[in-house]
């Protein structure tokens, strides 16, 4: 038994690579998604199965006993397709197969452009979770895939909310097919519009975020009279937390929102969930989200640990206040995930202790650091020194 999967490009027989042209001709039997059995060359058996889930199509090609089969799929085979699924069944059941890639939707929409592609971030927003402002926050075109809920102009919405509405960018619609079309616009005028269901999105570089060390300045975030974590005590938060950039983070007690911020930009390609229970603060952290344009920031109302229920595994948590739950808000983190890195801030040596006591009851280690700042403030020709009170940072070991 030979099988054989083929990528069919843009799903009309002129999309076909010479070799999988031959392999489909050749089969006894064709199996794949119904609108690509309907679009097969000339010279193709009538024999065809529409199937496109996995472990139907390893089933049927373990059951069928032809002497050739065709798998058929959409794009390339090796570009966000469901060929790496089959083969990885196909592998683990000891079936051989072979592979004849086709023309990939990116590589479509750069010949219609006339343009190279090898400098585009390529991301898929079909059937999956896409953030596309994180995205597009790297200094480079952006290539999307779209499909399901996500469309061209749903992520060009989403762009322009977090204030990239003037970015140019171009929808292409049923490339590769005799309907064919590119749209090129800015991004506000694009989310306004509709679009075919095979269509895939080309946002143009968005001016780039300005990276620096964790540890803003007060000044720039919006406060209110909420009070806010200082600026060299979010950098002592972040290093403990030792952040990466596709992390899980918790903020609990998160008041303006300035670590929740600084986490979410410490991690782009990662989530941030912030709790918070006062509802002028939470205002604030919505402004400042929108501020800083960290879409991958999202706000919980509430008093934890019931705030935290349906968030997901942390990797990391800092715990800014909790209304003397300390302890339950710690054994809701580690219950979540027993590896999360923890920090905890303290004013109060009482609220030192419970931090202690809270990991300790865990197995865990606390190491204590305590920061005192103070900062000389203008005053006409003169500078004042301004001192805060000491904070502790609780940390596992």
């Amino acid at each position: 038994m030979k099988i054989t999967l083929v990528g069919m490009g843009s799903g009309t027989p002129g999309g076909l690579t010479v070799r999988g042209l031959a392999a489909l001709q050749g089969a006894g039997l064709i199996i794949g998604a119904r609108r690509l059995l309907q679009n097969l060359p000339d010279g193709c058996t009538g024999n065809r199965t529409a199937l496109y889930k996995t472990d139907e199509i390893c089933a049927l090609l373990q059951e069928a006993g032809c002497e050739q089969t065709a798998v058929v799929f959409s794009g390339d085979t090796g570009f966000y397709s469901g060929a790496g699924a089959l083969c990885r069944a196909l592998d683990a059941a000891d079936i051989p197969y072979t592979v004849e890639p086709g023309v990939s939707s990116v590589q479509l929409l750069a010949a219609a452009l006339g343009r190279p592609w090898q400098d585009w971030q390529l991301v898929s927003a079909h059937g999956c979770a896409c953030d596309p402002v994180a995205a597009c926050q790297k200094g480079v075109p952006t290539f999307f895939l779209t499909g399901g809920r996500e469309t061209p102009a749903t992520l060009c919405a989403r762009l322009a909310a977090a204030g990239y509405g003037e970015v140019i960018a171009t929808v292409g619609e049923n490339l590769g097919s005799d309907a064919q079309r590119l749209v090129t616009d800015t991004v506000a005028a694009l989310a306004q519009q509709q679009f075919a269901p095979l269509s895939v999105l080309l946002a143009e570089r968005c001016p780039a975020p300005p990276r620096r060390t964790p540890g803003l300045p007060d000044e720039v975030f919006l406060r209110g009279k909420t009070p806010m974590t200082k600026q060299e005590v979010r950098a002592a938060v972040l290093a403990k937390l030792a952040v990466r950039p596709n992390d899980t983070l918790w903020d609990v007690g998160a008041g303006t929102g300035s670590v929740s911020v600084e986490m979410a930009l410490a991690a782009p390609e990662g989530r941030v969930y912030a709790a918070e229970c006062d509802a002028d603060a939470c205002e604030l952290i919505c402004q400042n989200r929108a501020k800083f344009a960290v879409q991958n920031l999202h706000l919980t109302q509430g008093l934890a640990p019931e705030a935290l229920a349906d968030w997901p595994a942390p990797d990391a948590v800092f715990i800014g206040g909790s209304k003397g739950n300390l302890r339950a808000i710690v054994d809701a983190a580690l219950t979540a995930n027993p590896a999360a890195r923890l920090c905890i801030s303290a004013i109060a040596l009482e609220t030192l202790q419970q931090a202690v006591a809270a990991l300790t009851a865990h197995g865990l280690t606390a190491q204590v650091t305590q920061i005192a700042v103070s900062r000389s403030r203008a005053a006409g020709s003169l500078h004042l020194l301004m001192a805060n009170n000491p904070v502790f940072l609780i940390a596992r070991e």
